[in-house]
């Protein structure tokens, strides 16, 4: 049975006790002092009449997020180990030059108007038909040549934990209909969660799918592949793609293939597996439609748990989304970021919670219409703790 099975793996991580960080004085100063090593003036600059600037937030356990509102960017998120060590966990550039000027262009940002793929760049609306741009082979990639994590965001407010940003897509932005408002608000409580809601209105049927993009490696940001860490996903099933890593409209079972994460394990073990999924993706580069149970006291399900063994850094993502893109960092390729670090094959891991690529062009999948009396809304939250 499925619960069954969850509910072990869950167990597993629950009979793991968590450490609090070492109360000394060096903790102390780390807590009290900035961890980030970007810089203001690095980022000083205007863009298309905007100020580009950075933005940190912080809670009393020490855990600090720095923001830029280019691309409404998540530069650095540090948190500490099992010995209160505290590391930067998500890859990215200390510059908006590096951000600029890089191979991937999506680290840390706010992907929209559309996550993931579209078929050709094409779907249909009520007759209509909008064409989109071809930026992935023949199809539609995260909203297009310039998408969301291209724009200069507006900062409506900012808090010592708490940040919005704001901006309007104009109709027509990247070939997708109507004025699309979005605003963004990020919230880092004192349970280690970082809460991310998104909120999205139209004056014209379109179709919205914003999600975070974020490469995280838990051993610190270019510090070696992730394949050792260990994952779950509550999902039985996910859709299986074409060589175009486009959804076939199939929804699959996980049980006996490399995408079964119901009961944790190693991201690694099963990728020499011989598996035509894994050779369209290169690994792992799929969405996992996700099970509507356990969910925490918000009612959000607990999509994925992930700890890294020897410094028992622990992420939990949960989500109001139905699917979630699990991606293991298979076009990194050893181009240098933070640090001077080298971002190599497999250094790092993202997910994604989302509605289902292509879903404009597969009737079987959740809708991502939004109709101009429509509120669009969405919730990720990334929570961090500590496992022995």
């Amino acid at each position: 049975m499925k619960t069954t099975t969850l509910l072990i793996g869950i167990t597993l991580f629950s009979t793991l006790a968590c450490k609090q960080t070492p109360k000394n004085t060096e903790k102390a100063k780390l807590k009290d002092s900035t961890l980030t090593m970007a810089k203001a003036v690095d980022f000083d600059t205007i863009i298309d009449g905007k100020k580009v600037g950075i933005y940190m937030l912080k809670n009393s356990k020490g855990i600090e997020v720095t923001f830029t509102n280019y691309g409404q960017r998540l530069i650095s998120l540090f948190t500490p180990d099992r010995d209160g060590k505290f590391e930067d966990i998500v890859l990215g550039f200390n510059t908006l030059r590096g951000f600029q000027n890089a191979q991937e262009k999506y680290f840390g940002a706010t992907i929209g108007r559309y996550g993931n793929r579209i078929a050709k760049g094409r779907f249909s609306l009520d007759g209509n038909e909008y064409t989109l741009a071809t930026n992935n082979g023949e199809n539609h990639l995260h909203g297009g040549d310039v998408g969301f994590e291209s724009v200069v965001w507006d900062v409506d407010s900012h808090t010592e934990n708490t940040i919005t940003f704001s901006r309007t897509s104009p109709d027509g932005e990247e070939g997708y209909p109507g004025n699309l408002s979005v605003k963004v608000n990020y919230l880092l409580n004192e349970e280690n969660e970082l809460v991310i809601n998104y909120k999205a209105k139209t004056d014209k049927k379109t179709v919205v799918n914003l999600t975070h993009h974020s490469f995280f490696n838990l051993k610190g940001q270019g510090n070696g592949t992730i394949n050792d860490h260990v994952l779950m996903i509550n999902a039985d099933h996910f859709t299986p793609v074409d060589s175009g890593l486009i959804p076939t409209g199939e929804i699959a079972g996980v049980a006996g293939t490399p995408f079964d994460f119901i009961s944790p394990k190693p991201i690694g073990r099963d990728l020499e597996i011989p598996n035509e999924q894994l050779e369209f993706g290169l690994g792992y580069d799929h969405n996992f439609v996700l099970n509507q149970d356990p969910v925490n006291d918000d009612g959000l399900v607990l999509a994925a748990k992930v700890i890294e063994p020897e410094s028992g850094r622990t992420m939990e993502v949960y989500t109001d989304e139905p699917g979630l893109q699990f991606y293991g960092g298979n076009f990194l390729n050893g181009k240098k970021g933070k640090g001077g670090k080298s971002y190599d094959f497999r250094g790092a891991f993202c997910l994604e919670t989302q509605h289902f690529p292509d879903s404009p062009n597969q009737e079987n999948f959740p809708s991502t219409t939004l109709e101009p009396e429509e509120m669009y809304t969405s919730t990720c939250i990334y929570k961090f703790s500590i496992t022995e």
